[in-house]
């Protein structure tokens, strides 16, 4: 079965160099931090929550400790969200700021 290709001669008018984006890797390590579907489900349990311990988190997702663990790392490394530790325990809650830029940034897409 022949399949229909295009030329690049089809494709439009020839390609021009983009210009820099600096935007370009602060949109893919917030995109990145949100690339999971355990991330995006910690980052709406945070932003329906003031804050979060740790233990809560790990209770609301079928994951284990530790992978929860990687998780909020990620998303802390990324900014979104923040951990304050509290004895032995660790607080976590959304960054608003990094959370309004994300917005931002997948708007301006």
């Amino acid at each position: 079965m022949a399949r229909n290709r295009t030329t690049p001669q089809q494709c439009g008018p020839t390609p021009v160099r983009l210009p820099p984006d600096e935007t370009a890797e602060d949109l893919a390590a917030l995109a990145w931090a949100v690339a999971h579907p355990a991330r995006v489900r910690i980052v709406r349990l945070l932003i329906r929550r003031q804050a979060c311990i740790c233990g809560e988190i790990v209770n609301e997702l079928p994951l284990a400790q530790s992978t929860v663990s990687q998780h909020l790392k990620i998303l802390k490394q990324s900014g979104l969200i923040m951990g304050e530790i509290d004895g032995p325990k660790v607080c976590y809650c959304i960054n608003p700021e990094k959370l309004d830029r994300l917005k931002q940034l997948v708007a301006e897409l």
